[in-house]
């Protein structure tokens, strides 16, 4: 497996695999030609050195996706907090443990980026991906709240 940044070329594969599970097929736009607002965030995340976009390529096929965002903040002494989000999967290659891979390859890569914690928020709905980051070592340790506009 490659983990690499995502090129312009990517992005139909990242948004079809955001667009493939129940709460994707609510929010994602999926078709072809992509809109163009898809490409215009990518333009943003590609040219913002504290975004990574990354894919998970093998035998030249792009199989899973995650970005992470580095947050520069004055806590912790200046200290720098790595999120994690839009982790997916192909769906035929789910359940072989490329997941847990995509995750050690992104605390490695947080580390690197010398972030003192790896965060991600997770749907309440969906009880599994709970469960499969408590066994990563992650702790629900805050509520998180969002308002949506």
């Amino acid at each position: 497996m490659i983990f690499r940044k995502a090129t312009k070329a990517d992005i139909p594969f990242i948004v079809k695999m955001l667009a493939n599970d129940k709460l994707g097929k609510l929010r994602e736009d999926y078709r072809n030609p992509l809109p163009a607002q898809y490409y215009s965030a990518f333009e943003n995340i590609n040219t913002d050195p504290n975004q990574e976009l990354i894919v998970v390529e093998y035998d030249g096929e792009v199989i899973g996706t995650l970005q992470l965002s580095f947050i520069q903040y004055l806590t912790y002494q200046g200290g720098i907090r790595a999120q994690i989000e839009a982790v997916r999967i192909r769906e035929d290659l789910r359940g072989g443990g490329l997941g847990q891979q995509m995750f050690e390859w992104a605390i490695a890569r947080a580390k690197a980026r010398k972030a003192h914690i790896l965060q991600l928020t997770t749907d309440k709905s969906r009880p599994e991906a709970l469960h499969f980051y408590e066994k990563l070592g992650f702790k629900a340790t805050h509520e998180g709240m969002k308002l949506h506009f």
